[in-house]
């Protein structure tokens, strides 16, 4: 298999120096820049997962009717608050 590029990128010189200066024994700038990369690159495949199996459970949920709805887990929530706000007023 044939490897490709990435585009050059030009930066401020303060950032190349930071970079630089992260770099662990014996790595280099440029496999840096590619696990940079790479990490930025499963963040996002795995961001766009999670927002998928989140909006399928929503769907699910509503086509089956089994959910709460935000206001009454809110009120429940605010409920909650006001009696730990209570009970240390009271200590």
């Amino acid at each position: 298999m044939k490897t490709a590029t990435i585009p050059s990128l030009r930066v401020e010189p303060e950032l190349r120096t930071a970079a630089e200066d992260v770099l662990e024994e014996g790595e280099s700038l440029s496999s840096f820049v590619e696990q940079s990369i790479r990490d930025g690159v499963q963040r996002r495949q795995a961001q766009r997962e999670f927002i998928a199996r989140g909006l399928e459970s929503r769907s699910a949920a509503m086509r089956n009717q089994d959910y709460v709805p935000a206001g009454k887990v809110l009120g429940r929530l605010e409920g909650m608050l006001q009696k730990a706000k209570r009970t240390a007023a009271a200590k």
